[in-house]
């Protein structure tokens, strides 16, 4: 079984929407790493030098390949990631090996097979 792993860097407040998302799409679990900061192309706005910027999370979902590219696309939606600057963005990479997977593989197969 291959793996890609989606990191989706997300609004604090849209964190538990785009979880719930990737479960509807397939995923079987996720991590979530919080109070992560980012800056993309307009800077963040200060107020007597404190900068005002919005926490982010980073959730890390480990993804059988087939079923990927959906969870991709919908927590996109869900995050509204390309309806609103800022929101949040994801990214997909592959995944060379795993181990701590085993428990999951019968239900992934099952998944697998029935969307194939």
């Amino acid at each position: 079984m291959h793996f890609k792993l989606i990191l989706a860097f997300v609004e604090d407040t849209k964190t538990d929407n785009v979880m719930h998302a990737a479960r509807e799409a397939g995923a079987t679990g996720c991590t979530v790493i919080s109070n992560a900061r980012g800056e993309g192309i307009e800077e963040a706005k200060t107020f007597f030098g404190l900068t005002l910027s919005t926490q982010r999370d980073v959730v890390l979902l480990l993804v059988e390949q087939h079923l990927a590219r959906d969870i991709l696309e919908h927590i996109g939606e869900v995050g509204e990631f390309d309806a609103k600057p800022g929101t949040g963005i994801a990214v997909m990479i592959d995944v060379e090996d795993a181990v701590g997977v085993v428990h999951q593989t019968q239900e992934l197969t099952e998944i697998v097979e029935e969307n194939l």
